[in-house]
């Protein structure tokens, strides 16, 4: 691919034109390369382009040495490290469930930073997926790949998925709302999708009507409006593995 090319990766239609997305830094090379060695046939081709910092690095992928000027021109991060990956983009999770999979649906969710920190946690967890409606910030923009971490690579991402088509593939909806029962209720976790709305409107009332979905709460003392989206799913989603969790790693260590 030409470096005009890749330059337009950060824009989401040219993403959709081309059939590829960035990967930037040595920590998202690095993830992109174990996801690589547990799914070949999904994250298997690639093209990493580096600088001279970078030139030794080895690489699985086709290998290109370019200037520190041609890396900043590339990147969208005000000091790129001076690695790339172009890669092409993911095929779409099959519709099915695997069993004992759990989904948490995102509507027009908007913030990058949000959708990253959310992806995080449903890898780190393991069996679940994400659905995303229409209007949705794009999973693959620059910003939502870094904020994930590398989480991207291990999480079967739904795009474009409308609200009215819940109902026929999840019998059981869950959905976050002030008056609802709290999350440690043994009733939260039967449920089969996790509907979380949009960081400012929320969820449509007439949509979760439709839907049936059961409301539930995170309680708390209720000196604020509402909890930010991201820290609403996590501690929903650590309250569904309570009392299963076996991996004792620490969560902090992606942080470095």
């Amino acid at each position: 691919m030409k470096l005009d090319d890749i330059k337009k990766l950060h824009q989401k239609k040219y993403r959709q034109a081309f059939g590829h997305f960035l990967v930037e830094g040595e920590h998202l090379v690095l993830e992109l390369d174990k996801a690589r060695e547990q799914a070949p046939s999904t994250w298997g081709q690639a093209q990493l382009y580096v600088t001279s910092a970078y030139e030794h690095w080895k690489s699985p992928w086709p290998k290109h040495l370019i200037s520190d000027r041609q890396m900043v021109q590339l990147t969208d991060t005000k000091t790129p490290q001076g690695i790339l990956a172009v890669v092409p983009m993911p095929p779409a999770p099959a519709a099915s469930s695997m069993p004992g999979e759990k989904a948490v649906y995102l509507h027009e969710v908007q913030d990058p930073g949000n959708l990253g920190t959310i992806l995080r946690t449903l890898a780190w967890f393991g069996g679940m997926r994400c659905l995303l409606s229409p209007g949705s910030v794009d999973p693959f923009n620059p910003k939502v790949v870094r904020a994930s971490m590398g989480a991207i690579f291990h999480v079967p991402i739904e795009t474009e998925v409308s609200l009215d088509t819940l109902v026929r593939r999840y019998p059981r909806i869950a959905c976050l709302d002030i008056g609802g029962e709290a999350i440690a209720n043994p009733a939260f976790a039967e449920h089969d999708c996790y509907l979380f709305g949009n960081e400012a409107r929320g969820v449509p009332q007439e949509a979760l009507k439709e839907l049936a979905a059961q409301r539930f709460t995170i309680p708390g003392a209720a000196k604020i409006e509402s909890l930010n989206l991201a820290s609403a799913v996590n501690m929903a989603v650590y309250e569904l593995n309570r009392g299963t969790i076996t991996n004792v790693a620490s969560p902090f260590k992606a942080n470095q």
